[in-house]
């Protein structure tokens, strides 16, 4: 199972104090030997790949359709946007949508409200990522949830991401919103759940 780089210092370090127990006590050692296991499990990175296609947009993030809604950004103008809840039992590296230029990062520090909550896009700590895309802007938001510690994200700008390159994650439980071109046609509901890099989120039809 390949585990996500963000994740091997805490997961080293939870070994190291598993491993001091084991000479203590077998009772907190095997407590701790619980936990680092779950720790190692959240850190999954598996390996996905899809029949990528040309106007479509995948999602970005493992977890339940939690908002369908109009909006707008300065990046991307009127847009439809799309919010995914990540709970703690998630895979949680993000994806990029679809083939794209990463043209705006901004990270606005904020609150810490439950990620599920419509507020929490525009109240919590919180990650922008726009790709210019041949189908016009995209964007995906990396939002802190209630008890997630950190936004990770070490992409550039001008950097070029194919659909389904890894492009961060969010440790714990989180949410990630999606902005897509207004003349996409979703293929999803509120209530669905979603995989990062293989579920169609919406299509540029002809």
């Amino acid at each position: 199972m390949k585990i996500a780089k963000d994740g091997i210092t805490t997961i080293a370090y939870m070994a190291l104090i598993t491993g001091a127990f084991a000479f203590i006590s077998f009772i907190p050692a095997l407590i701790l030997l619980a936990l680092t296991l779950l720790i190692v499990w959240f850190y999954r990175d598996p390996e996905r790949k899809a029949d990528y296609q040309d106007g479509h947009f995948y999602s970005p993030a493992d977890g339940k359709v939690v908002e369908i809604s109009a909006c707008s950004h300065d990046f991307t103008g009127n847009s439809l946007k799309v919010g995914i809840f990540m709970n703690v039992f998630s895979v949680h590296v993000n994806r990029a949508p679809c083939t794209g230029r990463v043209d705006y990062l901004e990270y606005i520090p904020g609150k810490k409200l439950a990620a599920f909550a419509p507020k929490a896009s525009e109240l919590n700590e919180r990650n922008f990522i726009g790709f210019s895309t041949q189908w016009g802007a995209v964007m995906i938001t990396q939002i802190a949830g209630l008890v997630a510690r950190r936004i990770v994200c070490r992409l550039r700008r001008g950097e070029i991401l194919e659909a389904g390159q890894r492009c961060g994650m969010i440790k714990l439980g989180s949410r990630v919103d999606l902005y897509l071109p207004n003349d996409t046609v979703l293929k999803i509901k509120l209530g669905d759940n979603v995989k990062a890099g293989l579920t169609c989120i919406g299509v540029i039809e002809d």
